[in-house]
């Protein structure tokens, strides 16, 4: 995986993968704030934080960082940068909308769907946006990566088994388990099926443009000075 420093255009690519995470996580928040259940790892952070304490963000940043680890220890490889800000800044993130005055589950049915539908689509559009910047993946990916690599298993199983014991585990400390929770394990891979795909076109257009705007200025400059 390249780091940061190796890749074209550092800088862009750094501000539209914080962009993407923080656009990811306010999705998040819409779904956790709708409360028609959440997503397997969402759920997790939950129910850690109803069992003992701290907020949802710093849970986020704790669980993170012992996936970081155990992918560390089993790939014997320190973790990429982009996976340890990937973790801190999504934990940031969700506390800060959190903490919205805004943020409040609607009363009617109806508009808690629509929030959850929204929030859902927001996510898998940051998500789409954050992946395309090609900074690393983020702990959960690298986990599922190392674990998929170590016992030989495709990388659909290894997930769909992560994703189950992190939803056992957080429905038994009281995380929100409902029809949302089957709803977005129905649609977010379809969304970040449409999102991936589109939010990579634009970053490679926003980076191309760039490019073409600096060659512009550069040889601008050089005729202003031939004269």
């Amino acid at each position: 995986m390249k780091s940061l420093l190796s890749q074209d255009k550092p800088v862009e690519r750094l501000v539209i993968f914080i962009l993407g995470l923080l656009i990811m996580s306010l999705g998040i928040v819409l779904v956790i704030t709708a409360n028609l259940g959440s997503a397997p790892w969402d759920i997790l952070n939950i129910g850690l934080h109803i069992q003992f304490g701290l907020t949802i963000g710093s849970w986020a940043i704790i669980v993170g960082f012992f996936i970081l680890l155990i992918a560390a220890i089993f790939s014997k490889n320190l973790p990429p940068f982009g996976a340890l800000l990937n973790m801190v800044l999504v934990g940031i993130f969700i506390d800060f909308f959190l903490l919205l005055p805004i943020m409040i589950t609607p009363s009617a049915l109806i508009n808690r769907w629509m929030m959850f539908l929204i929030g859902l689509i927001i996510m898998g559009y940051g998500m789409g946006i954050y992946i395309s910047a090609k900074f690393g993946a983020g702990p959960r990916d690298s986990l599922m990566i190392v674990l998929s690599e170590k016992f030989g298993g495709s990388i659909a199983k290894t997930r769909l088994f992560m994703e189950a014991i992190v939803l056992l585990i957080g429905w038994i400390l009281g995380g929100p388990v409902s029809w949302g929770t089957i709803i977005y394990a129905i649609l977010i891979g379809r969304i970040a099926g449409w999102s991936i795909p589109q939010c990579t076109k634009w970053t490679a257009y926003i980076l191309n443009r760039n490019v073409r705007t600096g060659k512009n200025v550069q040889q601008q400059k050089m005729e202003r000075e031939a004269k």
